[in-house]
């Protein structure tokens, strides 16, 4: 292995968003979508950096837009749906690994043993130290905390190095790039101002338990081919998030 393909990181949170297992401006899974997400977890398995990925849901449902425009459903159970439509994914994501010959398990939040395991810190210690890709779902298990919430609470106790936050845009901009084409994009910015800025990178309450455990955050777009592999070997692209320095 080359020393530009050497992983940067002993442990690595992976966030994928709902949106990255359809096709653009569509909802569902779009197998195609996956299996090329696949393909690059492969090559960043392939490192021997341990890996584990947090799914996001919103492809399929999202409990809180859900639960907005429909009074028949109780918040509580739209987030619960939502929890559960990040399963779906895990498991859309596993199969698809598997076929690529890459050792992996789902854990999930809300007990379901006929599909996937417990989540349980030791046990998923214990597989990424083995070298399986562990898929977490179900969020945190509880209603109104969003996937980014937990994808950093998962960072801090697995003591991950990095939280990768793959997206469709190339790293945090001053301001919507798509509304204003003169915003500037951020090689890197501290936690402080992300959250002075009020910049959409995560949620605040997902930025404050980086920035208390000093976990960075990577930002950047997962769509361009060889990117994930690239933020594990530690190039610079996108956006990083990080503790201010003195």
């Amino acid at each position: 292995m080359s020393d530009s393909s050497r992983p940067a990181f002993r442990r690595v949170l992976l966030k994928l968003s709902g949106e990255s297992f359809c096709r653009s401006r569509e909802g569902g899974i779009s197998m195609t979508e996956v299996t090329a997400i696949s393909k690059q977890i492969k090559e960043v398995a392939a490192t021997g950096v341990q890996l584990a990925i947090v799914c996001g849901g919103g492809n399929i449902l999202r409990g809180k837009q859900f639960s907005a425009v429909s009074e028949a459903i109780h918040p509580s159970t739209a987030h619960y749906m939502g929890m559960l439509a990040t399963v779906i994914n895990a498991l859309a994501l596993q199969d698809a690994l598997e076929n690529e010959g890459v050792p992996t398990r789902v854990q999930s939040a809300i007990r379901m043993e006929g599909v996937a395991e417990p989540f349980i810190r030791r046990r998923c210690v214990r597989h990424l130290e083995k070298g399986r890709v562990v898929i977490l779902a179900a969020g945190t298990g509880s209603p109104f905390v969003t996937t980014d919430t937990a994808a950093a609470l998962r960072a801090r106790e697995i003591e991950a190095d990095v939280l990768l936050k793959a997206t469709k845009v190339d790293g945090v901009y001053s301001e919507d790039p798509e509304k204003n084409p003169h915003a500037v994009r951020y090689a890197e910015i501290s936690f402080g101002d992300v959250l002075q800025q009020g910049l959409q990178v995560m949620d605040a309450q997902a930025i404050h338990h980086c920035m208390e455990h000093g976990i960075p955050i990577l930002v950047f777009n997962f769509q361009q081919e060889g990117n994930i592999l690239r933020a594990v070997t530690g190039e610079r692209i996108g956006t990083l998030v990080h503790p201010k320095k003195n």
